[in-house]
């Protein structure tokens, strides 16, 4: 259902530059924070925090019946950018998005998201056949 668009020389790791998607309904994810099963805010490093948001996720796909398999693009919000949180993206992203065709995906720095506690929030589209 999903197939990676790639351009020689354009690709990033574990980025498809596009995602063709091939039947199936469009699943539109809302900004996902980091909070647990009970819904409290769950704080701590940027990793602990991206981690959390990946988990949150999760449940919304899973409760739409589909995985992360299904996920097309992600756009990425954080905070108080520096680019050593590009290495602990990949690495936590990795866990979770299929490496035969990773989603589309963007990372934009802001200046501060709904709580000042909050570093990473994360919005997402997915495909449900």
């Amino acid at each position: 259902m999903l197939q990676s668009v790639n351009v020689p020389g354009a690709s990033f790791p574990g980025v498809s530059q596009g995602i063709l998607i091939q039947g199936g309904r469009l699943l539109v994810l809302s900004g996902h924070v980091p909070v647990d099963v009970a819904g409290d805010l769950v704080t701590g490093d940027f990793q602990t925090q991206l981690t959390a948001v990946f988990e949150n996720i999760g449940r919304t796909l899973a409760a739409a019946g589909v995985g992360f398999e299904a996920v097309a693009r992600f756009t990425i919000y954080v905070t108080d950018y520096e680019p050593a949180m590009l290495l602990v993206l990949r690495q936590v992203r990795s866990k979770f998005i299929s490496a035969a065709v990773p989603p589309a995906s963007a990372l934009v720095a802001v200046a501060a998201l709904y709580d000042p506690r909050v570093r990473v929030e994360i919005d997402a589209l997915a495909v449900v056949s």
